[in-house]
């Protein structure tokens, strides 16, 4: 059984980030994240200064910490599979839905951090968890792209990015398709791309 270290924390620990994490979303829209200040974040979560520097040293420090997260946040949505499939693409499929439901349902949070007011360390924070869920695809069941003569790296940087830009392009544009739909999708690319090297 997966630790979730997330229910092990004081409730009241948990409420006091989650206050700090809205408030910086909220001041990021508003401003430049250099010129956020503990005091306005403070004052914006309606908490002491000093209960601030209970739970983190300074802003990059927070900002850290969120990535972290975010990443753990992912991490366990994607780890709920159900007992009822095996592993292959017809699970991946149902981990990217869920993957995107988790993103829709918090579409303000990754909003704000991947698209109006970028902060690198999310973005490049999800690259990376990106870039190794694929090559862990590819090295357990291989591609037809590598059999093509793709070169591996060169595939998993086109994908991670691929599918970055798209999250960021489906938020910009409000989320008008369902995580479902955009998921059938990419499966038909997904397979017109494998056809493409049938040749």
């Amino acid at each position: 059984m997966m630790d979730n270290k997330k229910t092990q924390i004081d409730p009241r620990i948990l409420r006091t980030r989650k206050l700090l994490r809205d408030a910086l979303i909220e001041l990021i829209q508003e401003m430049d994240i250099q010129k956020i200040s503990v005091n306005r974040l403070a004052e914006r979560a309606t908490i002491n200064r000093v209960t601030f520097y209970l739970h983190y040293r300074d802003i990059p420090d927070m900002l850290e910490k969120m990535a972290d997260d975010m990443i753990e946040d992912i991490s366990m949505v994607l780890d709920q599979t159900s007992p009822n499939y095996k592993a292959g693409e017809k699970q991946d499929w149902t981990m990217m839905v869920r993957f995107l439901e988790h993103i829709a349902e918090h579409a303000n949070f990754y909003k704000v951090i991947l698209t109006s007011k970028r902060i690198p360390i999310f973005r490049d924070r999800l690259l990376v968890f990106l870039q190794d869920i694929i090559v862990a695809r590819i090295e357990k069941r291989g591609s037809s792209f590598l059999a093509a003569g793709v070169q591996k790296d060169i595939l998993v940087w086109y994908d991670s990015a691929a599918l970055i830009g798209t999250i960021i392009a489906w938020l910009q544009n409000d989320m008008p398709y369902t995580p479902s739909f955009l998921v059938k999708q990419f499966a038909l690319f997904h397979h017109e791309r494998l056809d493409m090297t049938g040749d």
